[in-house]
């Protein structure tokens, strides 16, 4: 099949993961990058500049808008290279060579803000100061993902046992806004860890001391944080002793209904990570996890802030009739 035929099958958003308008403006961003990524992997291999002038030399198998297109659709189905490969007609190498090119540009490139084109957060400094200018009230929550075990007799073997799913996984943390709008994911760590500790030693709970004016809804599983920073931090009410009046366990079922309706919207967050088959199940290497994770989370995060905006409607009591003066 001809190389423009390919191109217009892989790209359509069934297999590609995004639209194409959203595929145009990718690969806008991505020619310089990779433009001066391979000049410099070049730079560096030669040990001296470049003598002919640019486009001259050898002519590349791939061009550059099948290289983004081939990585995003090895990363949406984890497609293998032999069978992309066969597709353009190339070697596997050749698509190798291309996704280990493009994922890393794929990963730096942050995630995307609702309402404001252009700006990208790409550290929790940078959300947490996002989150106190437009008071944006954060939703906070680990997602998991099964990976292969290490080898038998190699140390830290246990570390990624997860104790709540009893598999090998690895955990990542997810930030969203009350619409479920990724904002940042990452925090990445094996799933033995438990989510508190992986607040203490990654610094979220110190990105809380730093913006006291940001406020988060979290899961039982922050239970620490919630009680640390108690005028920041939600958490779910704790549950009344077995002798407490009715009423009280009738305010608690409603206060922990409410608290989980706001705090939905970032597991919906995490829904959408799953779509994309790496993160359902990893079956490369652990060590380039966290490349793969970013990589989707931030082609997810373009997607979720292109979402219009629902505002949020008053509750504020209108009378139906004017009362009598």
């Amino acid at each position: 099949m001809s190389p423009a035929w390919t191109r217009a099958a892989l790209s359509h958003p069934a297999l590609s993961g995004i639209s194409r308008a959203h595929l145009d403006a990718l690969l806008e961003e991505l020619a310089p990058k990779w433009g001066a990524a391979r000049e410099s992997a070049l730079r560096e291999r030669r040990g001296w500049d470049r003598r002919r002038a640019v486009g001259t030399g050898p002519r590349h198998q791939l061009v550059l808008a099948d290289r983004p297109l081939i990585t995003l659709v090895h990363q949406r189905h984890q497609l293998p290279h032999a069978a992309l490969a066969e597709f353009y007609g190339v070697d596997r190498s050749t698509v190798s060579a291309a996704i280990r090119e493009v994922k890393p540009l794929l990963a730096a490139h942050g995630f995307a803000v609702p309402d404001q084109p252009g700006l990208q957060l790409r550290t929790l400094e940078d959300l947490f100061a996002y989150a106190r200018a437009e008071g944006v009230g954060l939703r906070i929550n680990g997602t998991d993902v099964q990976v292969w075990p290490p080898r038998a007799g190699r140390p830290g073997r246990r570390a990624f046992v997860s104790g709540q799913r009893k598999q090998n996984t690895i955990k990542t943390t997810t930030f969203s806004d009350w619409q479920g709008r990724t904002l940042f994911s990452g925090v990445i760590r094996p799933g033995r860890m438990h989510d508190q500790t992986a607040m203490r030693t990654e610094g979220i709970a110190e990105q809380f001391h730093q913006y006291p004016k940001v406020k988060a809804e979290v899961d039982e599983g922050y239970r620490g944080l919630a009680n640390e920073f108690p005028s920041q931090v939600t958490a779910p009410p704790r549950k009344p002793k077995m002798d407490a009046p009715l009423g009280d366990q009738y305010g608690w079922r409603e206060a922990r209904r409410r608290q989980s309706s706001r705090r939905i919207c970032v597991e919906h967050t995490n829904a959408e990570y799953k779509q994309w088959r790496p993160l359902q199940r990893y079956t490369g290497r652990r060590e380039t996890y966290p490349e793969t994770q970013l990589a989707v989370a931030g082609l997810v995060s373009d997607r979720s802030a292109l979402r219009v905006t629902r505002r949020k409607t008053s509750t504020e009591l209108v009378l139906a009739k004017p009362t009598a003066g």
